[in-house]
């Protein structure tokens, strides 16, 4: 509920202006698409429109007071609203074991603010684009996690998960978070490429770290999209594309490392008694995948391979995650 009340005023502004367009994606993240497995990271949804920032348009007083941004730099904003699912390895249980991940769902609706710039240095150029998340959500049973996942194992005939009477209380959750990627072109044979280290950092009661990453991007068409596609807890990228053209495509492939001090997800409620793990303060990702564009439409899959991220945890996590688009 906290997650479509904090969407209410992000909608209603959206309504009041009149757009020339944008893009419409839903991402589907799940262990399925990848391991198999069913446990961690079980299962996540968003949905977000991506569209060029009109001059009067509310988020470039909201760009004014962020700080690396400005209502002038502001280029694309984006509306997301989402769901998340946590549940340790073994859901037979109705009483978890101490040592795995806890259950929790996370609900949350948030606006994201795109900033790029190109420029040339000594004869080389460089993209380099800024992102800026605000989510606001809650984490608790009014995520409806339980009931989401419930209804898909009944859908698919799976295992019901016994221990969900024991997930994390229900914590409202105000999260904001960064990102700057540098991108450098170079050219292979007849393909295109792109490469260059990120920076990021998030801050809140859900999520705070300081991370950095490098990536790179090879295709043909690769000014038709914007970077490459993100998995929780990195923040969300810029789910945009150039309508132009047959065909496009490319393959990518990310590092990102994350100094954790804070992930309520493991750690437990902030401000009462709750299950909980011991966090590592150090975790890893490794991301490949693609992306395929053709006229309106764009497809974009990532597999993702994460380091442990608390001490009693037996394997490294690996999941999927798959995103449709269109343009509007």
């Amino acid at each position: 509920m906290l997650g479509a009340v904090a969407l209410a005023p992000i909608v209603e502004a959206a309504d009041s202006e009149t757009h020339s367009g944008g893009v419409l994606s839903f991402k589907l993240e799940n262990d399925i698409l990848s391991s198999g497995d069913d446990g961690h990271y079980t299962n996540g949804f968003a949905l977000s429109y991506t569209f060029e920032t009109p001059h009067q348009h509310w988020s470039r007083s909201l760009a004014d007071w962020v700080p690396g941004f400005s209502a002038a730099r502001l280029d694309a904003t984006a509306y997301r609203f989402g769901q998340q699912i946590y549940t340790p390895t073994n859901i037979d249980r109705k009483q978890p074991d101490s040592d795995d991940r806890p259950y929790a769902g996370y609900l949350f609706g948030g606006v994201s603010l795109f900033a790029e710039e190109n420029g040339q240095k000594g004869g080389n150029r460089w993209r380099r684009v800024d992102t800026f998340n605000l989510d606001l959500g809650i984490v608790g049973p009014a995520s409806g996690a339980k009931s989401t996942q419930q209804a898909a194992h009944n859908i698919t005939g799976s295992d019901d998960p016994e221990g969900w009477d024991h997930q994390l209380n229900n914590e409202p959750v105000v999260n904001a978070g960064w990102q700057t990627q540098l991108w450098l072109p170079a050219q292979m044979g007849s393909l295109e490429m792109e490469y260059g280290p990120s920076a990021s950092a998030a801050l809140g009661n859900l999520y705070t770290y300081a991370g950095v990453g490098g990536g790179i991007r090879i295709g043909q068409g690769l000014s038709r999209s914007y970077g490459i596609p993100t998995v929780a807890p990195s923040q969300s990228g810029r789910q945009y594309f150039v309508p132009d053209g047959d065909f496009a495509w490319y393959l990518f492939a990310n590092l990102e490392g994350r100094a954790v001090a804070r992930n309520m997800l493991l750690d437990g409620n902030s401000f009462e008694d709750s299950a909980s793990v011991d966090r590592r303060p150090l975790v890893g990702d490794i991301q490949l995948g693609f992306a395929l564009s053709w006229q309106r439409w764009q497809l974009a899959f990532v597999n993702v391979w994460r380091t442990h991220e608390f001490e009693t945890q037996r394997e490294s996590d690996q999941f999927g995650s798959l995103t449709l688009s269109t343009w509007l």
